[in-house]
């Protein structure tokens, strides 16, 4: 496994790489390592024919900070597509993303189709079905952390005793009962330890989520608008069915794989939380692969 940087968009985006062929980029969520979350991923790739590559989101050790001390989804989408052109992506590209990582996956996929042939995504399902899942009852009890990281002082209880709040929940909320998250745990200490790191991260929430815009007919269209448009490419969609966080049944499932490019799959992964490719990687990189591959 190798560890590059290149600068694009007044950044430098440090990734870790492995393989040689057609392009697959692996984008993480919050509060990750891109190197932990994707450890198991990155060799099967690999093996597989394929050069996998997991940058760093912007602010997220060891990337650079960005000196607007935020993090836009927009910013990540055009991120995205740099990191297409800067590691030499054709249109055999393969856009592979989690959590934070797929919502950006979402709108990158249509903001240039022509770059990526294929599209994974994992643990966010697309706009139409999370926004509704959001507004419910339930979304808005299982997705409580969107509300918490709003608060002023949200960053300085998460940091406490070294970031001992989001310890606990990587073990206890947003992975599944069987898994030992303590290398994902350290690897959110590396990625975002530091409090100015920190406080970076919690923007992703803050300014993308604002509380006085968030649910606004302007917020609304804007988010529509950047990634409200399903993938014209085949695209393989994979969710937990211990994910604390967005509950989908095989119904939902099964509704958003209708609602894809022809070609297009959607499966739950038993036994897997919120961070699926880390936590049950044998189910994950097989589906994978043979999706890719086929």
């Amino acid at each position: 496994m190798r560890t590059q940087s290149v600068t694009l968009n007044g950044q430098t985006i440090s990734y870790v790489e492995q393989g040689e062929g057609p392009l697959v980029l692996l984008l993480h969520g919050f509060p990750e390592s891109a190197a932990v979350t994707f450890r198991h991923t990155l060799p099967a790739l690999a093996r597989a024919g394929f050069r996998a590559v997991a940058p760093s989101m912007r602010g997220f050790a060891p990337s650079s900070l960005p000196a607007s001390g935020e993090i836009l989804l927009p910013e990540l989408v055009e991120d995205a597509l740099a990191l297409h052109d800067a590691l030499d992506g054709d249109e055999r590209a393969v856009l592979l993303g989690h959590d934070w990582g797929a919502a950006t996956a979402w709108a990158a996929a249509t903001a240039a189709p022509e770059r990526w042939a294929r599209v994974v995504t994992s643990d966010v399902p697309p706009l139409q079905f999370f926004a509704g899942y959001a507004a419910s009852f339930e979304g808005i009890e299982r997705l409580n952390h969107f509300w918490f990281f709003q608060m002023g002082f949200a960053e300085h209880l998460i940091a406490a005793d070294d970031n001992a709040y989001l310890a606990e929940v990587l073990q206890r909320r947003w992975t599944g009962p069987d898994h030992d998250a303590t290398e994902d745990i350290a690897g959110m200490r590396s990625a975002i330890g530091d409090p100015e790191r920190l406080k970076v991260a919690l923007s992703l929430y803050r300014r993308n989520f604002a509380v006085d815009e968030m649910g606004t007919p302007e917020w609304e269209s804007a988010q529509v608008a950047l990634w409200g448009d399903l993938p014209t490419q085949p695209t393989l969609y994979l969710h937990g069915t211990e994910d604390h966080s967005v509950r989908l049944t095989e119904e939902d499932l099964a509704m958003i794989e209708k609602s894809l490019a022809p070609g297009s799959e959607a499966h739950l992964i038993q036994g897997a939380g919120h961070i699926v490719p880390a936590e049950k990687p044998d189910d994950y990189n097989r589906r994978v692969i043979d999706f890719l591959t086929r």
